[in-house]
C-alpha cells in the first residue's frame, strides 16, 4: 500500500517543509514545526484518462464577453456602524468572505457582536458561531453591549460548535443571510487528519466556507488569530482566499481601537475606522483629530501638531520630541509611533544641513495617543519638534505642519494638501507650515482662510522656530 505523505508546518507562520527543522527559515521561530498529513488528491471517481476528464467537464462554466457582463453595483448592506461601513467600502457585499484579525482581547468579537445586533434590528437573519465560548458567555456579552446598541433582537441565532460539517448543515437548514465564525483556528473537519488550527485544517475550513458563501449568497465573517508578528496565523493562502482582510489594531492599555483594511476587493484599502473601547462596548469616534489632541500641552517646547492622511480622512496628531545632552559616547535614539530609521535619517539631515551637533544629544520622538504613522508628510512636524526642543522654543499651539523632507534638506510637496488644510481650519487652527509650492497652489485657489506659511528648506524652518 502507498504510504501517506507527511509534511511539517510552522505553527507561527504556516511555512511548510518536507522534513522537520528546529528553526523556521521564514519567521525564525524555534521548535515550532509540527507534523501533519499532506492534502491528498481529490478525484471524484473516473480515471485520469482523456475520457474521464471529458466527462468531468460536461456542464462546465463557459466564458462570457466582457461587454455582456452587467455593470450593476454590488448589493451592499449598511451595518449601522458608520466606521465599519467606511472600511468595508460602504457596507457588506452579499456573498463576500471577510477575515477579521487582531490581538487577543482587542475587541474583534465585541465589534462583530455589535454588528450582529445592528443587522438583526434591520430584520436580517444572522447566525453567530463560536468555537471558543459557550452560549451563556455570548449571552452575557450581549447583555453588556445591549445598552450601547439599543438591545438585541430575539431572532439572533447563536451556535457553539467547532465541527464545520455540522455548522454547514445548520447553515443549510436555517438559511441565514450573515454568518460569523469565531474563530477559524478552532474549526475542524473530520476528513482532515490534523489538529484544529493546523495549516491543513484552516485551509480546508476556509475553502468550504468560501464555497458555501458564494453558492448560497451568504456573507461570512471569520475571525483569525494573529502571530507574534501581528499577521493572521495559518497559511498565507488564507488572506488570498478571502475577499476582504480587516485588522483590528490598538494597545490594550489605550482606549482607542483602529480598524484597518489591508485587502478589499470591493473598496479602498486606505480607509480606517476609529473606535473607543468602553464598558458598554465599542463606540465610534466621529472626529479622531479632536480626540487625539485632547490633553495637548500649551507653551511647551518640542510639541508640534501634524496632519496625516488615512485614506480620504485627515487626522491631526501631536508629535513630541525631547532632545537632551548625553553623558555617554553613543547617544540614545527612541521613536514611538513612527519609523525609527526615518527619525535617524531626519536627524542626519539636520546635522549635515544646519550643523547641529545632534551626535552628542539623546533624542526621544513620540506620536502622542499611541497612533502609529509612517507617512512621509510627518517629516516636517518631526523636524519642527526636534528643532523646538533643541532651541527650547515653543511652537504656537494654533500651528500645524505637514510636508516631506529630502536628504538635501528641501521640503517637498505631499498629496491631498487641500484636505489637510481644511481639517486644520475646521478645528480652529490659525497657521499651517507647509511646502512653499503647495502654499502657492492653495493661495491661487483662494479657498483657505487660514494663514499659510510656505517653507522650501529646513534652514528657513530653523530660522522660523528660533
Amino acid at each position: 500500500m502507498a504510504k501517506d505523505k507527511i509534511t511539517f508546518f510552522c505553527k507561527e507562520c504556516g511555512y511548510e517543509s518536507a522534513k522537520w527543522m528546529g528553526q523556521c527559515p521564514a519567521c525564525k521561530s524555534w521548535d515550532s514545526f509540527v507534523e501533519a498529513p499532506a492534502a491528498g488528491s481529490r478525484s471524484k471517481g473516473g480515471s485520469k484518462s482523456a475520457g474521464g476528464v471529458k466527462n468531468r467537464l460536461v456542464g462546465a462554466a463557459k466564458p462570457e464577453r466582457i461587454a455582456d457582463i452587467s455593470r450593476e453595483e454590488e448589493d451592499r448592506t449598511r451595518t449601522g456602524i458608520g466606521e465599519l461601513d467606511r472600511v468595508l467600502g460602504g457596507g457588506i457585499v452579499r456573498g463576500s468572505l471577510i477575515l477579521v484579525g487582531g490581538d487577543p482581547g482587542i475587541g474583534k468579537s465585541t465589534l462583530l457582536l455589535q454588528m450582529c445586533g445592528k443587522l438583526a434590528a434591520q430584520g436580517k437573519k444572522i447566525l453567530y458561531v463560536s468555537g471558543e465560548e459557550s452560549l451563556r458567555q455570548i449571552r452575557m456579552r450581549a447583555d453588556r453591549l445591549a445598552e450601547g446598541i439599543g438591545g438585541f433582537s430575539e431572532d439572533l441565532m447563536l451556535l457553539s460548535e467547532t465541527n464545520l460539517d455540522l455548522i454547514v448543515e445548520t447553515m443549510e437548514a436555517e438559511k441565514p443571510e450573515y454568518v460569523i465564525i469565531d474563530s477559524i483556528q478552532t474549526m475542524y473537519r473530520d476528513e482532515v487528519a490534523s489538529a484544529p488550527g493546523s495549516v491543513s485544517q484552516v485551509r480546508e475550513c476556509t475553502s468550504v466556507l468560501l464555497q458555501e458563501g458564494k453558492s448560497r449568497n451568504i456573507s461570512i465573517f471569520i475571525v483569525g488569530h494573529v502571530t507574534k508578528e501581528g499577521t493572521v496565523a495559518g497559511p498565507r493562502m488564507l488572506e488570498h482566499m478571502v475577499d476582504t482582510v480587516l485588522y483590528f489594531e490598538g494597545e490594550n492599555q489605550a482606549a482607542y481601537r483602529i480598524l484597518r483594511g489591508v485587502k478589499n476587493r470591493f473598496g479602498s484599502t486606505n480607509e480606517i475606522g476609529v473606535f473607543e473601547m468602553r464598558s458598554s462596548g465599542l463606540v465610534e469616534i466621529l472626529n479622531p483629530s479632536e480626540y487625539m489632541l485632547q490633553g495637548k500641552p500649551e507653551g511647551e517646547s518640542g510639541s508640534v501638531v501634524a496632519c496625516s492622511m488615512e485614506g480620504t480622512r485627515p487626522i491631526l496628531v501631536e508629535v513630541q520630541a525631547l532632545i537632551c545632552q548625553t553623558s555617554f559616547n553613543m547617544p540614545r535614539r527612541t521613536a514611538a509611533g513612527t519609523d525609527y530609521n526615518r527619525v535617524n535619517l531626519l536627524m542626519a539631515v539636520l546635522e549635515k544641513r544646519l550643523g547641529l551637533p545632534l551626535g552628542g544629544y539623546d533624542a526621544y520622538i513620540n506620536v502622542a495617543g499611541g497612533m502609529r504613522i509612517n507617512e512621509p508628510a510627518m517629516d516636517l512636524a518631526i523636524v519642527m519638534s526636534i528643532l523646538s526642543s533643541y532651541y527650547n522654543r515653543a511652537v504656537d499651539e494654533k500651528t500645524i505642519a505637514f510636508g516631506e523632507v529630502g536628504l538635501t534638506g528641501e521640503i517637498r510637496a505631499v498629496p491631498m494638501a487641500e484636505q489637510r488644510v481644511a481639517e486644520a481650519e475646521k478645528l480652529g487652527f490659525e497657521r499651517v507650515i507647509l511646502p512653499k509650492s503647495t502654499a502657492e497652489f492653495i493661495r491661487r485657489q483662494g479657498k483657505a482662510k487660514i494663514a499659510l506659511v510656505g517653507m522650501s528648506h529646513v534652514r528657513e524652518l530653523a530660522e522660523w522656530v528660533k
